[in-house]
């Protein structure tokens, strides 16, 4: 796994940062990334139904990270302050969360590891994995990468990404807008990257429909496509 400046003093994951399922050791793993103003526990669950097994009987780790801040209701987390101007926090959530993911890769290599985001989750997910924003970071050398509902950084300029990439939105939805995705979809094919968007009639979710499709192309980057 290549160095990486921001991870000379990788943190440590406990219970009070993030939840686990399966081992923490293993082959494979999944990274679950919340939406802003849920947590951890919103995700943990969808490790089991999008294998459609416990985890732990297949020997995959899955991990949801909490994210680092608390919402301003008052209930659950964020990984920056969507309500402050030009979003402030955003450059070091970017810089946070890579640390996090590269202390996880001496457990479970990157190349073996999905990361699956939702909302902003999904928005965070995609600007770390693929190495832009003012730091100029090489992307992630993911197994995979799915963005649920995402939405594009105002300053987000992606470099070629490392692993295939999925995208889905609701047609419908109220929280983000749907053309989001397309925005997506463009600037990382314009990147070199490749990417495949699922459009579904529905609104601002994880579609049960889409389970499926998620599930093929998580299993197709554990097994190295």
């Amino acid at each position: 796994m290549p160095t990486d400046p921001l991870a000379e003093v990788p943190p440590i994951e406990d219970d009070a940062t993030a939840l686990f399922a399966g081992p923490r050791q293993a082959e494979s793993r999944l990274v679950l990334l919340h939406g802003w103003g849920a947590d951890a526990d919103d995700l943990l669950d969808l490790g089991a139904v999008l294998l459609d097994t416990d985890p732990a009987a297949i020997g995959l780790s899955v991990v949801a990270l909490r994210a680092p801040l608390p919402h301003p209701a008052g209930m659950g987390r964020q990984w920056y302050d969507l309500q402050q101007p030009e979003w402030p926090q955003l450059p070091e959530a970017r810089r946070a969360l890579r640390r996090r993911l590269l202390a996880l890769g001496a457990s479970v290599p990157l190349e073996h590891t999905c990361l699956l985001g939702f909302s902003q989750g999904a928005a965070m997910a995609i600007d770390v994995a693929t190495g832009c924003g003012p730091d100029a970071t090489d992307p992630l050398p993911l197994a995979g990468l799915v963005a649920c509902s995402g939405y594009p950084h105002p300053d987000w300029q992606p470099r070629t990404p490392r692993t295939e990439i999925l995208l889905t939105h609701g047609e419908q939805d109220p929280v983000v807008p749907f053309a989001a995705s397309a925005a997506l979809e463009r600037s990382l094919a314009e990147a070199g990257g490749s990417v495949r968007r699922i459009a579904f009639p529905g609104g601002h979710s994880i579609d049960p429909e889409l389970i499926g499709p998620v599930r093929e192309f998580l299993v197709r980057g554990w097994k190295g496509r």
